[in-house]
């Protein structure tokens, strides 16, 4: 990675830019393309969207004065990227199946889509960079295993706080370091039975959908977030839903160590986040056995110990995902992604009291939360993970703060999403 600059430079001077697909121009991805218009090496020539105008609008904010061929035909796609053109489209296989594409980005946030995006993707060779987390902490692990297979990069995406932290991590496991905790910061107050509607004009203030922003607020996003990040190094939830302390950037190694050292944790090797003024960074606390290097972490103003703390203090979301997008093509390698089975599940929790027959909405809405639990404790206890739990259908009354299990739901037997679960589960 330490040449990724050069390297681009070089492919742009060859006239040979990673070619990108992105299957959502929401904010993200409108994001994604204005980034990637000021860089070298790289071009987005296949933007997808529900509304094809969301797409060309995104090309037009990115500063691309060109012609935009609107189109849901393959072969008018082909025809309009070999001519320099870009496509704007509704239809997301044309981002898939565009044959000069390299690297397809998930930025949908739907977990249904993510994994069929994802599967004609292995199918095609394509990479994938998986801004979609809520699909990632579902399926995550068969995914990787079918991209390694297939010879392609599955990978999260840098820039996201999951991305940002194990980038940390690595690099303190990279020293030998002993990893006590890793974390966040939330961003928002924590509301766990928010919903879109009471949240509806910050929204519209922040330019965002009420449901986006109640998926922060609710928590549903830290937990998504952090499960992802727990099943990429094998940390675990201290507690069901994490301690979620109110901590500042100050106070992080005496709260996120072990009770017999005046802190929080009942074990070490946690995932959590805090609430204070760590926003919008990501923390991973470290120690170490061997006196000489406590005696220079001492030196070198990292704190008395016995633990020491390693901060990134920014993660840019989508302005650094082309980052990993380089990274899969030049180096054949991930900004993250989860072992071959899952550590922690992210699991559905009832916000209110919910009646026999209702169908449940999406994540940050108005049904359910999610929270985080060791795998092992959400299969022992058939506790439905969260990123299937959209429009499955109650078989009984709910009561509110009840976690919902499986047999509690009936799910959609025609779910991709639902099949690939099933595999993992045998299989991972």
């Amino acid at each position: 990675m330490y040449e990724i600059d050069m390297k681009l430079k070089k492919l742009q001077d060859e006239g040979k830019p990673i070619r990108v697909g992105l299957v959502g121009a929401g904010q993200m991805g409108t994001d994604i393309v204005a980034q990637i218009a000021g860089m070298a090496g790289m071009e987005v020539d296949v933007v997808v969207d529900l509304r094809t105008e969301t797409a060309v609008s995104a090309y037009k904010l990115s500063g691309y004065e060109g012609e935009i061929v609107e189109t849901n035909d393959l072969a008018v796609a082909e025809e309009a990227v070999r001519a320099g053109r870009k496509v704007a489209t509704t239809n997301y296989k044309l981002a898939v199946l565009t044959s000069t594409i390299q690297v397809v980005i998930d930025a949908t946030g739907a977990p249904e889509m993510g994994a069929r995006i994802s599967l004609d993707c292995i199918n095609n060779k394509k990479h994938i960079v998986m801004m979609n987390v809520e699909c990632d902490v579902t399926v995550g692990p068969i995914l990787r295993q079918m991209a390694e297979n297939a010879g392609v990069v599955y990978s999260l995406t840098a820039g996201d706080e999951p991305g940002s932290i194990v980038e940390v991590y690595r690099f303190a496991t990279a020293l030998g370091l002993k990893v006590v905790a890793v974390g966040k910061g939330k961003n928002n107050p924590l509301d766990i039975y928010a919903t879109p509607a009471d949240l509806q004009a910050k929204a519209d203030a922040r330019q965002m959908s009420a449901k986006m922003l109640c998926e922060f607020v609710d928590g549903s996003k830290t937990m998504i977030e952090m499960a992802a990040v727990s099943n990429a190094t094998g940390l675990v939830p201290d507690i069901r839903g994490m301690h979620g302390p109110k901590c500042n950037i100050k106070d992080l190694t005496k709260v996120f160590c072990r009770k017999d050292q005046g802190g929080i944790l009942n074990r070490e090797g946690v995932v959590d986040y805090g609430i204070g003024d760590i926003n919008p960074g990501v923390f991973v606390i470290v120690s170490t056995d061997q006196e000489r290097l406590k005696d220079g972490l001492l030196q070198r103003d990292m704190g008395p110990g016995p633990n020491y703390l390693l901060l990134r203090p920014y993660h840019l979301c989508s302005i650094e995902t082309p980052i990993t997008v380089a990274q899969a093509v030049l180096y054949g390698e991930s900004t993250a992604h989860p072992k071959k089975r899952l550590t922690s599940e992210c699991i559905t929790v009832a916000k209110r009291d919910l009646k026999a027959g209702e169908v449940l909405d999406s994540i940050g809405e108005f049904c359910y939360r999610a929270s985080i639990d060791l795998y092992e404790v959400a299969k022992e206890g058939k506790m439905l993970p969260v990123g299937l739990a959209k429009g499955a259908k109650l078989l009984c009354d709910v009561k509110k703060d009840e976690i919902i299990t499986y047999d509690m739901v009936e799910l959609d037997n025609n779910s991709v999403l639902l099949q690939l679960r099933r595999m993992q589960d045998m299989t991972c």
